[in-house]
Order: structure tokens, then C-alpha cells, then sequence
């Protein structure tokens, strides 16, 4: 199975079940992190790699208000006064703008919702730091105005820095070379077929930047590898829709379930090469036979993968100036753990 260390990375505090649990270092926004009670899992319990393809995934898009405040509500992993960290499940939107259906529910749209379910009274949540639509992970929350100013300051800065504050985990399609490096392209938004897409862009001029190109950065680190996959962590240091996918799309190596940019990687003689991005249409990801039996998927099943990325590490600053930050960390979802198994990655 996997090496020690990549599991003790990526699962230490798993527990099967969504939002099962975030472990809190340094006291900077508040103390331990506050453990929720879980439901106990039968002693009969089958294997994860035999059961469901994607066990623990929650389809948001079938759910109402009340149910949908009730999921998150169940996600909350911690509760400090005014800021609530909680663990979103993957496909729930954040906003409506450029991803969402018309009437289909985000998490921006229920949260005077959830406010009242935690007992904020009046004190109704903002979102200060969330992982995009497609993406699993953490979530920051504040119902105060102060709060919220504070912790958007330190992301700033550190961001001016080039200091990572979130540090993701995702696992492609291919083994990135080399296996540790950063990288930085130029990106937009282009409308096609109805959705917003990112899209490269050589050599931008200032009147690009000035009509909404924008240079991002990533760093990436293969952490592990099998079966022709890698397990990688993902640190952004710009804020751009879709980023971290359209980097590793780039790196010839589409993350696991990315139906929208991984149809930009073609292959010839078993060599990988990139389609123009400006003409390629989002489609199913398409995987070769010997991984969709290593993952024990039809090839029906693929369409319904889910994105293999994870926001499982945030950075929030210490109570004072001078304390270090604090560490948030939450374990991977079922179907993501399920996924390593199945690939059974070890330590490169």
C-alpha cells in the first residue's frame, strides 16, 4: 500500500465519512478545534476499494435548502466565536457567478441560512477562503466584518510574498517531470459554449493584463507515485478560477475526474501533447483501459469521477503579530482515499 509518510500526509485523521474530522495546530484563531461526533461505522464495513466507485459523494444539486444547510452543518469541523471552518463537499458552487445553473443553489446562498443554524443570531457568515466549485476541501467563514478584514489582509500579504497559505492535494493522470517545480502562465476567462473557461496566454501585453489576463503561479510536488498517477501537492500563490487544473493540464498531467481541461491533453503513440485551448471543448476525461481496472470503473463510470483536488491545508495567522500561524488540516473524502488505494501509490 501506500508509504507511511504519504498516508500520515494525506490521512491522519481519516475517518470514513465526510467531514470527518480537522486537526488544528498552534491556537491562533481560538483553541483545539472542535471535534463533532460522527456516526460509528459497522464492524461489517466493506473495504472501500469494494464498494461504491465513489463512496461518500454527496450530489448537492439534488438537495434543498434545508437539506443543503443540513450537509454543512455537518460539516463544520470548527467554531470559533465569529469564524467557522468547514469542510466543503466537492461539486457545491460557491457562487453562482460563471459555474452554477440559474436557480441552482451555492453555499453563498444559504448562509444566512446556516448562520441561524449555528446560532449566530444576527451575525450572518461571509466567505473568506473556499476552494472553487469542482474542488473538495476547506472553507473559511466569518460573521464578523473585522474578522473577515483581518484574515484577507494576511492572504494578501502572504500572496505579495509569495508565501503559500493552501496547500492542496490532487491526484492526475500521469507523472509530472520534473517531479518538483512551479508553474507560471499567463491565464483568462473565455466564454465557450455557455461556461467560462480558463485560457493560456503567450506573451500577454499590458493592455491584456489591463482587460483581465492575469499571471498566475503555482508550485507542485509529487509526493507519490503507481500505476502511472501521482499523488501531488499543489500550492497557489495567485487566485484564478480553474488554475490549479489548467496548470497541471499543462504539465501534461490533468488531474483524476477533470472533465473540463484534461480534453486539452491528446496522445499519439503514446506521447502527450497539448490540443489549442481555444478550440478544445470540455468532455468526459477519457482514461486508458489498464487504469479504469486498476480504479475498477466501466468506462460509463468515468463521467461521473469526481475532481480529484482537495484544499487540505490552510494558513491563518497567529492571535498576535509576532505568534507563528496556525495550521487547519482536513482528511481527503472517502472516494479520494478509495482512489489511492486502488492506485496503491508509494513514496517516490
Amino acid at each position: 500500500m501506500g508509504a507511511l509518510r504519504v498516508w500520515r500526509w494525506i490521512s491522519e485523521t481519516w475517518r470514513p465519512g465526510f467531514g470527518a474530522g480537522v486537526r488544528r495546530r498552534d491556537a491562533g484563531f481560538g483553541t483545539e478545534a472542535r471535534r463533532r461526533s460522527q456516526p460509528q461505522a459497522s464492524n461489517k464495513s466493506k473495504d472501500p476499494v469494494e464498494d461504491q466507485p465513489f463512496p461518500g459523494l454527496l450530489r448537492t444539486e439534488n438537495l434543498g435548502v434545508e437539506e443543503l444547510v443540513d450537509v454543512l452543518k455537518a460539516a463544520v469541523v470548527d467554531q470559533k466565536g465569529p469564524l467557522v471552518t468547514l469542510s466543503k463537499p466537492q461539486g457545491l458552487p460557491v457562487t453562482g457567478m460563471g459555474t452554477g445553473r440559474p436557480g441552482e443553489l451555492t453555499l453563498l446562498s444559504v448562509l444566512p441560512q446556516l448562520s441561524q443554524a449555528l446560532g449566530l443570531g444576527h451575525r450572518e457568515l461571509q466567505v473568506v477562503r473556499a476552494p472553487g466549485k469542482e474542488a473538495s476541501g476547506l472553507v473559511l467563514l466569518s460573521g464578523c466584518p473585522q474578522t473577515a478584514s483581518r484574515l484577507q489582509k494576511f492572504f494578501a500579504h502572504s500572496r505579495r510574498s509569495q508565501r503559500p497559505t493552501a496547500t492542496y492535494c490532487a491526484i492526475t493522470d500521469g507523472v509530472p517531470e520534473p517531479s518538483e517545480g512551479t508553474v507560471s502562465v499567463a491565464l483568462k476567462l473565455e466564454r465557450m459554449d455557455g461556461i467560462n473557461l480558463a485560457v493560456p496566454v503567450a506573451s500577454p501585453s499590458r493592455k491584456d493584463i489591463l482587460e483581465g489576463v492575469k499571471r498566475t503561479l503555482s508550485h507542485f510536488h509529487v509526493m507519490a507515485t503507481g500505476c502511472g498517477c501521482a499523488l501531488v501537492q499543489l500550492q497557489p500563490l495567485t487566485v484564478f478560477p480553474s488554475q490549479l487544473q489548467v496548470h497541471m493540464a499543462l504539465q501534461l498531467c490533468p488531474v483524476l475526474g477533470d472533465h473540463t481541461y484534461a480534453a486539452r491533453v491528446g496522445t499519439v503513440l503514446g506521447q502527450r501533447f497539448l490540443w489549442p485551448a481555444t478550440t478544445t471543448k470540455p468532455q468526459t476525461q477519457v482514461l486508458d483501459e489498464a487504469l479504469l481496472k486498476r480504479l475498477r470503473l466501466s468506462p460509463s463510470q468515468v463521467a461521473q469521477m469526481p475532481l480529484h483536488l482537495h484544499l487540505q491545508r490552510l494558513l491563518l495567522p497567529g492571535t498576535r503579530s509576532r505568534d507563528p500561524p496556525s495550521e487547519l488540516l482536513a482528511p481527503v473524502p472517502s472516494y479520494f482515499s478509495r482512489t489511492l488505494q486502488c492506485l496503491r501509490l508509494s513514496q517516490k
